[in-house]
Parts: C-alpha cells; structure tokens; sequence
C-alpha cells in the first residue's frame, strides 16, 4: 500500500495492521481496516468533549496559549476539525478572538475553507486524515504568508514499541506521524519554520 502523503511505494509492514513509509516515515493503517463513515462518526459521537470542562480545557491550552501570546483578537482564526464540543475556539471567544469552524461532520462550512487565515488550529484531528496529502495541501492554501498552523497529535518516537503504543489502538487512527514526517511535510511545502513544544507542533508559512 502506497504512503498516503508522499505515495512512496512498496513500503514496509510494520504491524498486522499498519505500514511505515519509508520516506516521509509516516505509519499509515491497510485500508482494509479503515471504518466507513458512518461508523467514524459514531465513535466520535462518543466522545464526552464538553467545551467547559476544565479538564479539556487545560488540554487544548498549549494551543490556546500560544494563540493567546502570539495573535490579537482582530486575527483571524481556523478551528479545523473542531468535532462536537469546539473548545478551542471558545476559549478564543471568550477572549474577544474571531475563530471560525470546520468538520467534515460536525461543521461542513466549506466556505471556511475558501479563506485564509492568521492562524489555523487543529487538535486531535490529522491522525484521522485517510487523505493526508489533500488536507495538507488544503491547510497550506487556507494560511496567509507569515501565519501560522498549530498541531496537537501523539507523534511516534522509534524509541517505542509500536505493538504496544496505545495510539494506534483508535480505530479512528489511521495515520500516525513522526517528528520526521512533519519534516518532511515543512520542505514539501516549502514552510519557513517548523518547531516542536511537547505535543504540538508549529507550521509557519
């Protein structure tokens, strides 16, 4: 199965499920393990993300942060993949910031995503991507010169055991990063900046 972001091909079996590319080091679930959308949808339905609880609150907050520390309220925003309790953009809110929403299931606003924006933020969401190259390129075409796009996903180190890494258990998973595949990402599309901070990770166009 060929990678889903580089489309390097003939790539390595890592698990009964997944492979690794290896090029953009990327490990990406076999289709034939995918769920269809419907069911993608019921377990996101499940999801207990209350935009008050303190808990998802403090989650989200290294994106928040930063966004609070680097962006003005008249900046524009992009809460990509907000699911169904978009905690992030109401934490902005509440913050006088202009945040607007998209989910393919929850907030289809494709209007959303003819616009660039200051800043995209997207927590939780590219490791459900099954068309990772669209939706990159997609999010680089939504960024204005010089904005920023804020990531939050578990990266893969090769200092753990992938058979055991709780991660790839989400049946909703199906590509997983390392911090190479997002440098990968950063030459492809010719980002300026790429920089790590526990969890997240920063793009600048």
């Amino acid at each position: 199965m060929d990678c889903l972001l580089c489309f390097t091909t003939d790539n390595d079996r890592i698990h009964a499920q997944f492979f690794q590319c290896k090029t953009c080091r990327a490990i990406y679930k076999d289709k034939i393990y995918w769920l269809n959308s419907d069911a993608e949808k019921e377990r996101y339905l499940l999801h207990e993300n209350n935009p008050l609880d303190p808990n998802y609150r403090r989650f989200v907050s290294l994106i928040t942060d930063a966004v609070l520390s680097q962006f003005k309220p008249h900046h524009l925003g992009l809460d990509f993949g907000a699911g169904t309790g978009p905690v992030i953009a109401q934490v902005l809110q509440e913050h006088g910031y202009q945040v607007k929403l998209y989910d393919p299931f929850f907030h289809p606003f494709d209007a959303h995503l003819n616009i660039q924006y200051d800043y995209i933020m997207s927590c939780e969401v590219v490791e459900h991507f099954n068309n990772p190259a669209k939706e990159f390129k997609r999010l680089y075409q939504c960024l204005k010169e010089g904005a920023k796009l804020f990531i939050m996903t578990e990266r893969f180190s090769n200092k753990q055991i992938f058979d055991t890494w709780y991660y790839k258990n989400d049946p909703t998973h199906v590509f997983i990063y390392q911090d190479e595949t997002f440098e990968w990402i950063k030459q492809e599309f010719a980002y300026s900046n790429l920089s790590f901070s526990g969890r997240m990770l920063t793009l600048q166009k």
